[in-house]
């Protein structure tokens, strides 16, 4: 295969993922792309400029409510509690699907490394798994995604950074999952503490994964400030103040953080200042 081929190809399957509309599917397509990627050795070209939507493919359900409205998420031995937790985090998980195969693609034009897709594919393909266990987790309990509502949170974030591959590498990987390093392990306990062990473990696995999700957000995050010669602490908080609505707010997962090379300069006195209604800058 020649590389403008495996290019126009890999860009075209790529789109094709995130436009799949049925949830299993799509985390099918994300691992399937891939592991589809050892065979074309140490490619390094660049991928072809593709017309992506703004939104992804999603199904008729889960319906999407403002945050108030959708269902409390109550870790107890009613199961009902934590199903609802359960679907609140597949349905984050389909939206970081989404998140990574648009991150992958999107940016073409930005003549980013083909490290820079490879990467974005591997945590495409990871949270499809996670997707996938979780909806088995789901079906195990007599439930299934979309058998609740959701809210578009995490897609509103998306849009309002898709026209800057910075501003959108400072929030979703590292606003939005790093804040998963902070809350899953205390989902862990009380997934243990109810003896949901099975629950517990995907959580497990999901937290594990994401320290190389956000230090994949932020070895890109560093690359394109090197690129740009900016100061990467400054460019940072500038960008999470302004894009992100809401404030950074502790405890921090300190030890998750180090481990994915995010290190408290960056966010420890944003968050003291907006704790005090100050300002950085």
């Amino acid at each position: 295969m020649q590389p403008d081929s495996f290019a126009d190809r890999l860009g075209t399957a790529i789109k094709q993922a995130f436009e799949t509309a049925e949830p299993e599917a799509k985390a099918q397509k994300a691992q399937q792309l891939f592991a589809c990627l050892p065979e074309y050795g140490q490619y390094q070209g660049n991928l072809c400029p593709v017309i992506l939507g703004d939104r992804p493919g999603r199904p008729e359900f889960p319906v999407l409510k403002p945050p108030r409205l959708v269902p409390r998420r109550r870790i107890s031995k009613n199961p009902q509690g934590r199903i609802a937790l359960l679907h609140a985090i597949a349905h984050i998980e389909l939206n970081a699907i989404d998140l990574a195969l648009d991150m992958a693609i999107r940016y073409a034009d930005k003549h980013m490394p083909f490290d820079f897709v490879h990467d974005w594919l591997s945590v495409a393909a990871d949270e499809g798994r996670h997707f996938m266990l979780l909806s088995d987790r789901l079906k195990s309990l007599d439930s299934h995604y979309g058998a609740l509502d959701a809210h578009d949170g995490l897609w509103e974030a998306a849009l309002k950074t898709k026209d800057d591959v910075l501003a959108r590498l400072a929030i979703a990987p590292l606003v939005l999952e790093a804040r998963g390093l902070d809350i899953t392990p205390q989902l862990i306990t009380r997934m243990k503490q109810v003896e949901d062990d099975a629950s517990a473990e995907i959580f497990h696995i999901i937290m594990t994964d994401e320290v190389r999700h956000v230090a994949v957000g932020k070895k890109w995050f560093d690359y394109v400030c090197g690129c740009e010669r900016r100061d990467p602490i400054s460019t940072w908080q500038k960008l999470v103040m302004r894009y992100f609505n809401g404030a950074l707010k502790p405890p921090f997962n300190i030890d998750a953080r180090n481990a994915a090379r995010f290190s408290a300069a960056f966010y420890s006195p944003l968050a003291a200042a907006q704790a005090t209604g100050k300002t950085l800058f």
